[in-house]
């Protein structure tokens, strides 16, 4: 199906599968960053794959498609409103030239909650990769919210990824929930690219000693059950959330974990074709409320409103 964005005097318009391609064709690698589990680092680890890209001299942008928990500005310190470029708008820029695209950055007050339904918050994220100017980038990550649902299922059907990390915690439980964002992205052929096993252990401040703080780990089912490898594991580390909570991720400087998450991430890259170049984006499905046609023109003719999310209704999911 072909993708529905808003012209400059605010009309909606459609996209051809080509047209869609080409919105973007200057972004090279785009990686979603997921977990299906909340509070296990997915932010954290997208900023630090973001900053290693940046460290070796790439262009590296950020789509924060947390709509409803954003992070991605807070890591970064970045408070100001993305900037008109003629007919789009461009993402804001970290200190380390990393280009961050979030619905925080919109809003008069980052405390503020979205209380969106799900047909408006893929929308949005929709419209966060067509309607910005990111400029040539080598890489686009993605960070994801927790959850198979609305925004992950958006992007898998409006946005071509070429590769998915998969971020955990040691326990059995996170792998299990883990396993569900897994399972999805085979729904969707998009390539499991890697495993990053977070806040793994800790480093004892008086006697160095590691410790498991989770117990053994269980990501080895991961491996086994997926065939996807694991890059990394990185521990709780203090100094790391001193950084993240003063917004200065772009000052973090272990650069042989910076080092290894990228070379694991540029030789899972390289086996890997480019989705952009055949992707057919999926902006509706057959799970459409009862009342909805799925494409309402700009002035929602045709439509019922009685799926509750047409502008007559109060508020909509799909562009008008």
């Amino acid at each position: 199906m072909d993708a529905m964005h808003r012209s400059p005097e605010g009309r909606a318009e459609v996209l051809t599968g080509r047209q869609y391609r080409m919105a973007n064709e200057h972004i090279g690698r785009i990686i979603a960053v997921g977990s299906g589990k909340g509070g296990v680092g997915k932010s954290t680890v997208t900023s630090m794959l973001a900053l290693a890209a940046a460290k070796q001299g790439l262009k590296a942008g950020i789509l924060d498609a947390d709509i409803t928990g954003p992070s991605i500005p807070k890591l970064f310190g970045l408070e100001h409103l993305p900037q008109p470029t003629g007919e789009k708008l461009e993402p804001a820029v970290s200190t380390a030239g990393i280009r961050v695209m979030s619905i925080n950055l919109l809003l008069d007050d980052p405390a503020k909650p979205i209380i969106w339904r799900g047909p408006m918050v893929g929308s949005v994220i929709t419209q966060f990769y067509t309607d910005l100017d990111w400029g040539k980038l080598d890489y686009l990550f993605i960070d994801l919210p927790p959850g198979t649902s609305d925004a992950p299922l958006s992007v898998m059907q409006s946005i071509p990824v070429d590769g998915f990390v998969l971020v955990t915690s040691p326990q059995e439980l996170s792998v299990l929930v883990v396993e569900k964002a897994a399972a999805m992205t085979k729904m969707f052929d998009v390539p499991l690219i890697g495993v990053v096993e977070n806040m793994a252990w800790l480093k004892c401040p008086d006697c160095g000693k590691r410790i498991d703080l989770f117990g053994g780990s269980h990501t080895g089912r991961l491996e086994s059950s997926w065939g996807v490898p694991l890059w990394t594991t990185l521990p709780v580390e203090p100094s790391l959330t001193a950084l993240a909570d003063a917004g200065r991720m772009d000052h973090y400087a272990d650069h042989d974990v910076l080092d290894t998450l990228f070379g694991c991430l540029e030789d899972s890259v390289s086996k890997l074709p480019r989705r952009a170049d055949t992707f057919h984006p999926l902006l509706e499905t057959a799970d459409q409320p009862d009342g909805c046609p799925g494409e309402c023109s700009g002035d929602a003719a045709g439509c019922s409103g009685s799926c509750g999310s047409c502008p007559s209704a109060g508020g909509c999911g799909h562009s008008h």
